[in-house]
Protein backbone atom coordinates (compact mmCIF):
# COMPACT_ATOMS: atom_id res chain seq x y z
CA UNK A 1 0.00 0.00 0.00
CA UNK A 2 1.52 3.50 -0.69
CA UNK A 3 2.08 5.93 2.02
CA UNK A 4 0.10 9.35 1.79
CA UNK A 5 2.63 12.17 0.55
CA UNK A 6 2.20 13.95 3.85
CA UNK A 7 1.91 12.82 7.28
CA UNK A 8 -0.43 15.84 8.58
CA UNK A 9 -2.08 18.41 6.59
CA UNK A 10 -3.59 21.47 8.31
CA UNK A 11 -7.26 22.98 6.94
CA UNK A 12 -8.41 26.30 8.26
CA UNK A 13 -11.96 26.72 6.95
CA UNK A 14 -13.14 23.10 7.22
CA UNK A 15 -16.60 24.02 8.58
CA UNK A 16 -17.10 26.25 5.14
CA UNK A 17 -18.38 25.67 1.79
CA UNK A 18 -15.52 24.60 -0.16
CA UNK A 19 -13.67 22.93 3.20
CA UNK A 20 -16.84 20.46 4.01
CA UNK A 21 -16.11 19.14 0.43
CA UNK A 22 -12.09 19.53 1.02
CA UNK A 23 -12.44 17.06 3.97
CA UNK A 24 -13.01 13.77 1.54
CA UNK A 25 -10.58 14.87 -1.00
CA UNK A 26 -7.82 15.69 0.69
CA UNK A 27 -8.12 12.47 3.08
CA UNK A 28 -5.84 10.42 1.05
CA UNK A 29 -3.02 12.67 0.95
CA UNK A 30 -1.97 12.64 4.38
CA UNK A 31 -2.29 10.11 7.47
CA UNK A 32 -3.87 13.28 9.94
CA UNK A 33 -6.39 15.98 8.52
CA UNK A 34 -5.94 18.57 10.70
CA UNK A 35 -9.04 20.62 10.64
CA UNK A 36 -9.28 24.22 11.94
CA UNK A 37 -12.21 26.34 11.67
CA UNK A 38 -14.02 29.17 14.39
CA UNK A 39 -17.69 27.10 13.69
CA UNK A 40 -17.77 23.92 15.50
CA UNK A 41 -16.68 20.59 13.20
CA UNK A 42 -19.02 17.61 13.64
CA UNK A 43 -18.59 13.77 12.13
CA UNK A 44 -14.88 13.54 12.31
CA UNK A 45 -13.71 10.90 10.28
CA UNK A 46 -11.09 8.53 11.31
CA UNK A 47 -7.68 10.35 10.50
CA UNK A 48 -9.15 13.75 11.17
CA UNK A 49 -8.69 16.07 14.35
CA UNK A 50 -10.16 19.83 14.89
CA UNK A 51 -9.03 22.34 16.30
CA UNK A 52 -12.08 25.36 17.47
CA UNK A 53 -10.10 29.03 17.28
CA UNK A 54 -9.97 32.52 15.27
CA UNK A 55 -7.89 33.23 12.70
CA UNK A 56 -7.47 36.78 14.08
CA UNK A 57 -5.83 34.62 17.37
CA UNK A 58 -2.17 34.50 16.29
CA UNK A 59 -1.13 32.29 19.27
CA UNK A 60 -4.05 29.97 18.79
CA UNK A 61 -3.27 30.11 14.61
CA UNK A 62 0.68 29.58 15.15
CA UNK A 63 0.19 26.38 17.33
CA UNK A 64 -2.52 24.92 15.08
CA UNK A 65 0.75 24.98 12.93
CA UNK A 66 2.89 22.94 14.68
CA UNK A 67 3.58 19.23 13.53
CA UNK A 68 2.42 20.36 9.87
CA UNK A 69 3.81 19.50 6.81
CA UNK A 70 0.89 21.22 4.14
CA UNK A 71 -1.47 24.16 5.18
CA UNK A 72 -4.50 24.59 2.95
CA UNK A 73 -5.82 27.95 3.56
CA UNK A 74 -9.64 28.16 3.44
CA UNK A 75 -10.65 30.02 6.28
CA UNK A 76 -11.75 33.96 6.59
CA UNK A 77 -14.62 35.63 5.62
CA UNK A 78 -15.68 34.58 2.31
CA UNK A 79 -17.23 37.85 1.69
CA UNK A 80 -17.24 41.53 0.78
CA UNK A 81 -17.73 43.04 4.63
CA UNK A 82 -16.77 45.93 6.59
CA UNK A 83 -13.03 46.95 7.03
CA UNK A 84 -12.51 45.31 11.12
CA UNK A 85 -13.84 42.26 10.01
CA UNK A 86 -11.55 41.68 6.70
CA UNK A 87 -8.67 43.13 8.28
CA UNK A 88 -8.86 40.31 11.38
CA UNK A 89 -10.12 37.50 9.35
CA UNK A 90 -8.41 38.00 6.34
CA UNK A 91 -5.36 39.73 6.56
CA UNK A 92 -4.42 39.30 10.23
CA UNK A 93 -5.55 36.00 10.16
CA UNK A 94 -3.26 34.83 7.03
CA UNK A 95 -0.62 36.78 8.22
CA UNK A 96 -0.83 34.32 11.64
CA UNK A 97 -0.81 31.10 9.39
CA UNK A 98 2.44 32.38 7.63
CA UNK A 99 4.20 32.77 10.29
CA UNK A 100 2.94 29.47 11.75
CA UNK A 101 4.33 28.15 8.71
CA UNK A 102 7.62 29.64 9.45
CA UNK A 103 7.97 29.15 12.85
CA UNK A 104 7.17 25.02 12.83
CA UNK A 105 8.81 24.81 9.73
CA UNK A 106 5.89 24.27 6.93
CA UNK A 107 6.78 23.87 3.47
CA UNK A 108 3.94 24.34 1.30
CA UNK A 109 0.72 26.76 1.78
CA UNK A 110 -2.18 26.44 -0.61
CA UNK A 111 -3.91 29.69 -0.28
CA UNK A 112 -8.09 30.60 -1.75
CA UNK A 113 -7.70 33.68 -2.94
CA UNK A 114 -10.40 34.91 -4.97
CA UNK A 115 -11.38 36.53 -8.62
CA UNK A 116 -11.83 39.45 -6.44
CA UNK A 117 -8.23 40.09 -6.41
CA UNK A 118 -8.15 40.79 -9.82
CA UNK A 119 -12.41 41.81 -10.41
CA UNK A 120 -11.62 44.92 -11.87
CA UNK A 121 -10.41 43.54 -15.12
CA UNK A 122 -12.31 43.11 -18.43
CA UNK A 123 -13.64 39.88 -19.48
CA UNK A 124 -11.74 40.59 -22.99
CA UNK A 125 -8.52 41.25 -21.36
CA UNK A 126 -7.67 37.85 -21.32
CA UNK A 127 -5.02 38.10 -18.79
CA UNK A 128 -2.93 35.67 -17.02
CA UNK A 129 -1.16 35.58 -14.45
CA UNK A 130 1.25 38.68 -14.80
CA UNK A 131 -1.26 40.89 -14.84
CA UNK A 132 -1.40 43.45 -12.07
CA UNK A 133 -4.44 43.05 -9.04
CA UNK A 134 -7.46 45.37 -9.28
CA UNK A 135 -9.41 44.23 -6.46
CA UNK A 136 -13.13 45.14 -6.61
CA UNK A 137 -13.66 45.46 -2.64
CA UNK A 138 -12.18 45.35 1.04
CA UNK A 139 -12.46 41.89 0.57
CA UNK A 140 -10.67 41.63 -2.72
CA UNK A 141 -7.94 43.67 -0.99
CA UNK A 142 -7.31 41.13 1.46
CA UNK A 143 -6.60 38.54 -1.07
CA UNK A 144 -3.96 41.12 -2.93
CA UNK A 145 -2.64 41.09 0.30
CA UNK A 146 -2.15 37.56 1.41
CA UNK A 147 -1.13 36.58 -2.34
CA UNK A 148 1.79 39.67 -1.71
CA UNK A 149 2.53 37.76 1.57
CA UNK A 150 2.65 34.41 0.34
CA UNK A 151 5.40 35.90 -2.32
CA UNK A 152 7.17 37.28 0.65
CA UNK A 153 7.31 34.33 2.51
CA UNK A 154 8.79 32.20 -0.76
CA UNK A 155 11.32 34.75 -1.72
CA UNK A 156 12.58 35.98 1.86
CA UNK A 157 11.79 32.27 3.69
CA UNK A 158 11.30 29.45 1.57
CA UNK A 159 7.83 28.80 1.90
CA UNK A 160 6.05 27.57 -1.53
CA UNK A 161 2.74 28.88 -2.00
CA UNK A 162 0.21 28.39 -4.61
CA UNK A 163 -2.78 30.75 -4.51
CA UNK A 164 -5.66 29.91 -6.13
CA UNK A 165 -7.81 32.46 -7.46
CA UNK A 166 -11.18 30.97 -7.11
CA UNK A 167 -14.45 32.15 -8.81
CA UNK A 168 -17.74 30.92 -8.56
CA UNK A 169 -17.44 27.42 -6.77
CA UNK A 170 -21.36 26.15 -5.88
CA UNK A 171 -23.03 22.96 -6.41
CA UNK A 172 -24.07 24.36 -10.02
CA UNK A 173 -24.31 27.63 -11.52
CA UNK A 174 -26.68 30.24 -10.44
CA UNK A 175 -26.81 32.30 -13.23
CA UNK A 176 -25.84 33.85 -16.38
CA UNK A 177 -22.35 35.01 -14.98
CA UNK A 178 -21.75 31.78 -13.37
CA UNK A 179 -21.84 30.05 -16.73
CA UNK A 180 -18.00 30.87 -17.48
CA UNK A 181 -16.81 31.61 -13.84
CA UNK A 182 -18.36 28.21 -12.23
CA UNK A 183 -15.87 26.24 -10.40
CA UNK A 184 -16.93 22.62 -9.28
CA UNK A 185 -16.64 21.10 -6.06
CA UNK A 186 -14.95 18.55 -7.81
CA UNK A 187 -12.64 21.02 -9.70
CA UNK A 188 -11.91 22.92 -6.42
CA UNK A 189 -10.76 19.35 -5.02
CA UNK A 190 -8.79 18.28 -8.30
CA UNK A 191 -7.05 22.47 -8.14
CA UNK A 192 -6.17 21.90 -4.24
CA UNK A 193 -4.74 18.32 -4.80
CA UNK A 194 -2.68 19.55 -8.00
CA UNK A 195 -1.61 22.32 -5.94
CA UNK A 196 -0.23 19.88 -3.06
CA UNK A 197 1.48 16.99 -5.33
CA UNK A 198 2.63 18.87 -8.19
CA UNK A 199 6.67 18.19 -7.42
CA UNK A 200 7.77 22.12 -7.02
CA UNK A 201 5.10 25.47 -6.79
CA UNK A 202 7.44 28.51 -5.67
CA UNK A 203 5.06 31.14 -5.50
CA UNK A 204 2.50 30.33 -8.30
CA UNK A 205 -0.99 31.49 -9.11
CA UNK A 206 -3.55 29.84 -10.38
CA UNK A 207 -7.13 30.55 -11.70
CA UNK A 208 -9.76 28.04 -9.93
CA UNK A 209 -12.24 27.72 -13.24
CA UNK A 210 -13.64 25.11 -14.49
CA UNK A 211 -13.64 23.98 -18.65
CA UNK A 212 -16.54 25.92 -19.44
CA UNK A 213 -17.23 27.37 -22.87
CA UNK A 214 -16.38 30.91 -22.08
CA UNK A 215 -12.52 31.06 -21.02
CA UNK A 216 -11.72 34.85 -19.59
CA UNK A 217 -8.56 34.05 -17.87
CA UNK A 218 -5.30 32.21 -19.37
CA UNK A 219 -4.32 29.83 -16.94
CA UNK A 220 -0.64 28.74 -18.31
CA UNK A 221 1.51 30.37 -15.95
CA UNK A 222 -0.11 27.56 -13.78
CA UNK A 223 0.93 24.19 -15.69
CA UNK A 224 3.47 22.78 -14.03
CA UNK A 225 0.96 22.54 -11.10
CA UNK A 226 -0.93 20.03 -13.75
CA UNK A 227 -4.07 20.70 -12.99
CA UNK A 228 -6.96 19.76 -15.30
CA UNK A 229 -10.48 20.42 -15.02
CA UNK A 230 -13.26 17.75 -16.19
CA UNK A 231 -16.50 19.46 -15.65
CA UNK A 232 -18.35 22.48 -17.50
CA UNK A 233 -21.30 24.02 -17.19
CA UNK A 234 -22.92 22.74 -20.65
CA UNK A 235 -25.71 20.65 -18.72
CA UNK A 236 -26.81 23.72 -16.80
CA UNK A 237 -26.97 26.48 -19.88
CA UNK A 238 -29.93 25.65 -21.00
CA UNK A 239 -31.99 26.17 -17.48
CA UNK A 240 -29.77 29.20 -16.53
CA UNK A 241 -30.58 30.99 -19.75
CA UNK A 242 -34.13 30.03 -19.34
CA UNK A 243 -35.03 31.61 -16.10
CA UNK A 244 -32.61 34.44 -15.56
CA UNK A 245 -33.26 37.52 -18.07
CA UNK A 246 -29.74 38.66 -20.88
CA UNK A 247 -27.70 40.85 -19.09
CA UNK A 248 -26.88 44.38 -20.63
CA UNK A 249 -23.22 43.94 -22.21
CA UNK A 250 -22.72 47.33 -21.18
CA UNK A 251 -23.27 46.85 -17.91
CA UNK A 252 -19.66 47.58 -15.52
CA UNK A 253 -20.63 44.27 -13.31
CA UNK A 254 -21.32 42.16 -16.95
CA UNK A 255 -17.99 43.32 -18.24
CA UNK A 256 -15.48 43.14 -15.47
CA UNK A 257 -14.57 39.66 -13.92
CA UNK A 258 -15.97 41.13 -10.38
CA UNK A 259 -19.88 40.47 -11.77
CA UNK A 260 -21.90 42.70 -9.15
CA UNK A 261 -19.29 42.98 -6.59
CA UNK A 262 -18.40 45.96 -9.07
CA UNK A 263 -21.59 47.93 -8.22
CA UNK A 264 -21.11 47.34 -4.48
CA UNK A 265 -20.56 50.43 -2.03
CA UNK A 266 -18.56 51.00 0.50
CA UNK A 267 -19.58 48.28 3.03
CA UNK A 268 -18.62 50.19 6.13
CA UNK A 269 -21.34 52.63 4.32
CA UNK A 270 -24.00 50.19 3.23
CA UNK A 271 -26.02 47.30 3.89
CA UNK A 272 -25.27 45.62 1.49
CA UNK A 273 -25.98 41.94 0.44
CA UNK A 274 -23.50 38.84 1.68
CA UNK A 275 -21.21 38.35 -1.47
CA UNK A 276 -21.22 35.11 -3.81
Amino acid sequence: MTSPLYDRILLTGAAGRLGTHLRGGLAPLCRELRLADLAPIADLRPNETALRFDLADMAATVAACEGVDAIVHFGGIAMEAGWEAVLNANIRGSYHVYEGARQHGVGRVVYASSVHAIGYHRLEDQIDARAPHRPDGLYGLSKCFAEDLGRLYWDKFGIETAALRIFSSFPEPADRRMLWSWLSFQDCIRLVTAALTAPRVGFTTAFGISDNRVKPVDNRLARHLGFHPLDNTEAYRAQVEEKTPTPDPRAESVARLGGWFIDLGHPDDTDDKDAT
